[in-house]
């Protein structure tokens, strides 16, 4: 796959959510460094709860993706998600932008490391505040029940975008 979408976050109203600061996830996670510069991966409407999705990866999950071994991911490869509520443009009607940011989520491919949840440790950070989700570290069955559906595909829901 040549070339992925190159994206800054930032214009997308992330800069108030600062990663520095923001406390580990309950299972010791933290909010990957650098993650408003990384490349798009992919993006997603959800219809369900009207919210926008920019999917982004690391170096490591960009390359996996430009040569098409994402099943399995390789470890060191980091999906994240940044999540925001949609409304309609103000001059392009039939058009949905992000309007207010909801979370941010992530991925992380470590094989040896979350051999118990499929090679893979999963965290949420929300708001502007970037307040860790869950109560302790046992909120990744939440993700692991989700993801189930896709365990076939390395427990991986996106198609990274294929550009010409």
């Amino acid at each position: 796959m040549h070339g992925l979408i190159k994206m800054g976050l930032a214009g997308l109203g992330l800069a108030a959510a600062t990663a520095l600061g923001a406390d580990p996830a309950p299972n010791g996670i933290t909010l990957p460094e650098g993650y408003k510069d990384w490349r798009v991966l992919s993006v997603h409407h959800r219809s369900d709860n009207g919210t926008l999705r920019a999917v982004l990866g690391n170096d490591v999950a960009i390359k996996a993706a430009r040569e098409g071994k994402t099943n399995p991911w390789p470890d060191g490869a980091i999906i994240g998600k940044t999540v925001f509520k949609g409304d309609k443009h103000d001059r392009f009607p039939t058009a949905t932008e992000p309007v207010a940011f909801v979370h941010a989520e992530f991925m992380i491919k470590d094989s040896k490391r979350f051999k118990d949840t499929g090679g893979w440790g999963y965290a949420r950070w929300l708001g502007a505040e970037q307040k860790p989700y869950g109560k302790d570290a046992s909120f990744v069955q939440e993700c692991i029940g989700c993801h189930t559906p896709v365990k076939d595909r390395d427990w991986v829901f996106t198609h990274p975008v294929k550009l010409p």
